[in-house]
């Protein structure tokens, strides 16, 4: 089993990613007249990650996603045992940084969970009105390259000290790519915290932000293996 600090960090990063993150959707990306738009939400979404792989990643290896925990156990980086703590640590790091962010947008008179709260959706709860089958394979292409890139990037070999720099980055163009059709998951953790406070058709369309990253990483994990097999003469 994880020790208490791991689950600790993963709680907190995973946390701040969602208050990070979808704090800036919320309070930031249509404030009027000079909202940060969706590119200054996915430099959030990268940032939140860049700053807790460098102080947490240290503890607990700076997972902050159930997928990105799958990816590694497919990939023979990440113990079996450890994936029931890491994912409860992380939904709950997310509930917490949900229900903060609910907080300090209530604070304002015009907010509503009407405006979708950074929910992840398909269909008419897509920001760009994309299909179920869209988002699907959106979620789970985007999510292996996620697992791809964390993959590469902490591998033995890689240049050392650069890996949250890679992985944040690479975050943010996923999200650069894929908020028109999602509003970007590609971490079931993210998507169960605004969720649960949105109800109604978000925790119905929920089963394909677990499914779909879930299955995006667990094919990165086996590709990674493949692509890093000893040669053979």
């Amino acid at each position: 089993m994880a020790s208490y600090q791991k689950l600790l960090a993963e709680f907190i990063g995973t946390l701040w990613l969602v208050l990070g993150g979808c704090g800036s959707a919320v309070l930031a990306a249509a404030f009027p007249d000079l909202g940060i738009g969706f590119v200054g939400v996915s430099l959030a979404f990268g940032l939140t990650v860049v700053t807790m792989a460098y102080t947490v990643g240290h503890i607990s290896g700076g997972h902050f996603n159930p997928a990105v925990s799958v990816g590694l156990w497919m990939g023979g980086k990440f113990s079996a045992s450890e994936l029931p703590g890491y994912i409860i640590a992380q939904v709950a790091g997310a509930i917490a940084g949900a229900a903060i962010l609910y907080f300090i947008a209530s604070g304002n008179d015009a907010f509503s969970l009407a405006g979708g709260f950074a929910a992840n959706g398909y269909g008419e709860h897509s920001p760009g009105k994309y299909s179920m089958m869209a988002g699907l394979v959106t979620e789970v292409v985007m999510t292996f390259f996620f697992l791809i890139i964390i993959l590469g990037s902490t591998h033995d070999k890689a240049p050392k000290g650069f890996a949250g720099l890679s992985i944040g980055l690479g975050l943010t163009l996923i999200h650069l790519v894929s908020i028109p059709v999602t509003n970007t998951s590609v971490n079931p953790a993210r998507s169960t915290g605004q969720a649960l406070f949105v109800g109604d058709w978000a925790l119905g369309q929920l089963w394909l932000f677990w499914v779909a990253p879930i299955v995006g990483a667990a094919l990165a994990g086996i590709v990674h293996k493949v692509l890093n097999q000893p040669k053979t003469n």
